[in-house]
């Protein structure tokens, strides 16, 4: 006998009593309240099992993806059995408030839903909950759950300091400084080893077309230069010993904000805790989606690969989520065309680069007096 049983049986066991007493006492007084409990017990159980019975709760979840604080739609449909629910409610972990169901045949629910912080989200299932208006018997069925999705870290604008900025990968507002995006390849280097082929960039000087390749297919191919990708701005994601949780969702997020406006303005390279080789994002951001996804699942982890960290002609922004106390080592050797630090928590008295994602870049240099400051 499980426990939603046991309200109903004690109420007729009660009624039994009141018309047990009326026949011991020849009392006709106490039969209609006993066999008011009696047929209230029976009513609550039949009326609730024929509600449950063939009942179904079901979800149509939204996409796999939803970037934080965008709206994530979800769709809730609850049908009943063979008669209305006498009462109850449709309990919806990601509503937060029930929505009740008594007399309805069906009931349909569209929720959109936001997500504060990113990662991996498992949906809990919903539960329905049918019970008579007593609360004599309770049947409750649990929907299917378990589906997941990610959240992704929000793109923000990069401004000068104190400036209002645009979107990311916009032109307007004050933006960040000019060293920052650009290739800063020098012209004077005649001796550019070729690292390959790739798909040809209108704009691109017509000395770099593969013209055996244009013969042979008739596919418009580029030479691709290895100082061309040595020389594009380097983001580190350094996820080590962050200072807190939400101060590593800031430092994925500006690293994410920094990622989609420099590849807007010429592309750029980023390297992710646990990898070894940076990625590089195009101007065209084929290779984004992936990046963002991985971004999304950041986690607390070691420093970057030293073996990842070559010579650089392009700028390097170590984005970081540790109380500084000193410059990463790493950055302090690492050649690079401007060395910046990106931090939620900056060294006091230093004069910012940049601003991005609740976070404040700045020129290593500057760092590191505010730092011995």
């Amino acid at each position: 006998m499980g426990p939603p049983l046991i309200r109903p049986i004690v109420t007729a066991l009660l009624g039994l009593a009141l018309c047990l007493a009326g026949a011991t006492f020849d009392s006709a007084s106490f039969y209609v309240p006993g066999v008011g409990l009696i047929v209230l017990a029976a009513g609550a159980i039949g009326w609730v099992a024929l509600a449950a019975q063939g009942a179904t709760i079901s979800r149509r979840p939204g996409p796999h993806t939803v970037v934080e604080d965008d709206s994530y739609p979800l769709r809730v449909e609850m049908e009943s059995g063979v008669l209305p629910p006498p009462g109850g409610e449709l309990l919806e972990p990601l509503l937060g408030w029930p929505v009740p169901i008594a007399g309805r045949w069906s009931r349909r629910l569209r929720i959109n839903v936001r997500f504060s912080r990113r990662g991996r989200r498992t949906l809990e299932p919903g539960r329905l909950v049918i019970r008579d208006p007593l609360r004599l018997y309770v049947r409750e069925l649990v929907g299917e759950g378990g589906e997941e999705v990610v959240v992704l870290p929000r793109i923000e604008p990069v401004t000068a300091p104190g400036g209002s900025g645009a979107g990311a990968g916009d032109r307007g507002g004050r933006g960040a400084e000019p060293g920052l995006s650009g290739r800063r390849l020098d012209a004077s280097a005649a001796e550019l080893e070729i690292d390959g082929l790739r798909p040809y960039r209108e704009g691109s000087p017509a000395s770099r077309i593969h013209w055996p390749t244009v013969a042979r297919r008739g596919e418009m191919l580029e030479r691709r230069l290895v100082a061309e990708l040595d020389s594009a701005p380097l983001i580190v994601l350094d996820a080590a010993a962050p200072a807190s949780e939400e101060a590593l969702d800031k430092a994925v997020r500006a690293a994410a904000s920094l990622c989609v406006w420099l590849a807007r303005h010429g592309g750029c390279a980023i390297l992710l805790p646990g990898e070894r080789r940076p990625i590089e994002v195009e101007h065209d951001m084929g290779s984004w989606p992936a990046v963002h996804l991985r971004l999304a699942l950041v986690e607390r982890g070691g420093p970057p690969a030293s073996s990842a960290l070559g010579p650089r002609g392009g700028a390097v922004l170590w984005v970081t989520a540790a109380d500084l106390r000193g410059a990463p080592r790493a950055l302090e050797r690492l050649p690079a065309g401007a060395r910046y630090i990106v931090t939620p928590e900056p060294p006091a008295g230093i004069h910012p680069a940049f601003e991005v994602a609740g976070c404040t870049g700045c020129l290593l240099e500057r760092a590191r007096r505010g730092i011995a400051a």
